[in-house]
């Protein structure tokens, strides 16, 4: 199987959507020799920040020596990325390879009238496998969807399960309260692991409670991050564990407010780690956090004008990201392209984010059957801003903007991380062109 057959394979199993539970899976990965079994998880759930607590943590991780494993979905700018080692894509080789075998466990379950496990379980697969072969010390797993019924809640060999914040998602599989949503995502809790979690919302702290008090685990809240100077290419906080251990002066690289909250919860968990046999020194912990790296997440990708790509897709993430466009771009003249999955909160993250913006242009994300259109989106916006434009495809829309912002500007990308990979590349190609 090459990369070209690979991702053939992949188109040829869409139709199978989202199925919830964990029967196919288990059942895949059996066959596999439960591959997930080999290695160790710090297994993360939430509504937002999973991805950047993955990036802190992997690279403290990494800085600290050893062979650390990441997993998260969706892709942003390659597919391949999903699957890490080391801060380090799978190879198509490798990917191709792992492929092979979960497709041949596949066709086998298929011809015995089980049914065709879907996509995110294949991929879930095939990292497991990738991990086991590269002996992993630890890998880093983020959820796909929820948490109890998710395909990467397989594993059970848990040292730590971590929840970000959690608001309302998914809630066609998940629930419609913000209790039902908790539960779920709660469930990655295996007996005896360590549970870290940020500031919740009181009810949705009493579900992750009552979980870890279940499966009697210990439960740390992080605190507050102290002494805090924010930046755009810089941030510093001082931080207190739960141990009482202080940290003065902790730098991060990620922009956006709402990363030294993500920050704090890595650095706490880090220390539990170290109570399951991963230590880490402050030196270690310093450098993991300062080379952290997360792209599309508030990430600068172009100057004069400042142009920024951001993943907020839902009303917690676009409370965030008003905040600091509150905080970073106050009295700046700013530009939207925003472009947004049916699915998602649409009408929230609009009502959010709109006020900030002097022109709103919509575009229609590519390649994705979930898209709402550049159209629709507009109609929406619309009702909350008067100035708004839909465009005709990703690549018209970013050269209104240009020609809509000076030099002094911003051009805020946001609403999908679906898009913004291919957003990026479009960039890196104008400003490449312009040299």
């Amino acid at each position: 199987m090459n990369f070209k057959e690979m991702m053939e394979y992949m188109e040829s199993i869409k139709g199978c959507g989202i199925v919830p539970g964990l029967s196919s899976i288990t059942e895949l990965c059996k066959r596999l020799g439960n591959p997930q079994d080999a290695v160790s998880f710090v297994h993360i759930a939430g509504t937002n920040g999973k991805g950047s607590v993955l990036a802190f943590l992997s690279s403290i991780l990494k800085c600290a020596g050893y062979r650390v494993g990441s997993y998260h979905s969706p892709a942003v700018f390659t597919y391949c990325e999903r699957i890490q080692i080391n801060g380090r894509a799978i190879s198509q080789k490798a990917l191709c390879e792992c492929m092979e075998e979960v497709k041949a466990a596949c066709d086998a379950m298929t011809e015995e009238g089980v049914a065709q496990p879907t996509p995110f379980e294949v991929e879930t697969a095939a990292a497991f496998l990738h991990f086991r072969k590269n002996a992993c010390d630890i890998v880093v797993l983020e959820t796909g969807m929820g948490g109890r019924e998710d395909a990467t809640n397989l594993v059970n060999t848990t040292k730590a399960a971590v929840l970000t914040p959690i608001g309302m998602d998914h809630m066609q599989f998940l629930g419609d309260t913000p209790e039902k949503i908790a539960a779920h995502k709660a469930g990655i809790i295996k007996s005896g692991c360590y549970v870290i979690t940020a500031g919740q919302k009181t009810e949705i702290l009493t579900e992750i409670e009552k979980e870890a008090a279940q499966k009697q685990c210990p439960l740390t809240i992080t605190g507050e991050a102290q002494k805090i100077k924010y930046g755009l290419e810089k941030q510093s906080f001082s931080y207190q564990d739960a141990s009482g251990r202080r940290y003065e002066g902790l730098e991060i690289s990620l922009a956006g407010k709402y990363q030294i909250e993500n920050a704090a919860l890595a650095v706490e968990t880090v220390g539990r780690l170290a109570l399951c046999g991963y230590p880490v020194s402050e030196k270690q912990l310093r450098k993991g956090l300062a080379e952290a790296n997360w792209r599309g997440r508030f990430q600068i990708a172009g100057k004069r004008p400042l142009l920024v790509l951001d993943g907020a897709h839902n009303e917690e993430a676009a409370k965030k990201l008003a905040e600091s466009i509150r905080f970073y771009f106050t009295n700046k003249r700013i530009v939207y392209i925003m472009g947004m999955l049916k699915d998602k909160e649409c009408e929230k993250v609009v009502a959010e984010t709109c006020a900030y913006a002097e022109q709103i242009i919509t575009i229609t994300p590519p390649d994705n059957p979930r898209a709402l259109s550049a159209m629709d989106l507009a109609q929406i916006v619309k009702e909350y801003h008067p100035h708004v434009t839909a465009a005709g495809s990703l690549e018209e829309g970013l050269e209104m903007a240009y020609l809509l912002a000076d030099k002094a500007d911003v051009i805020l990308c946001f609403g999908s991380l679906s898009y913004l990979g291919r957003l990026a590349k479009v960039v890196e190609e104008r400003q490449k062109n312009r040299r």
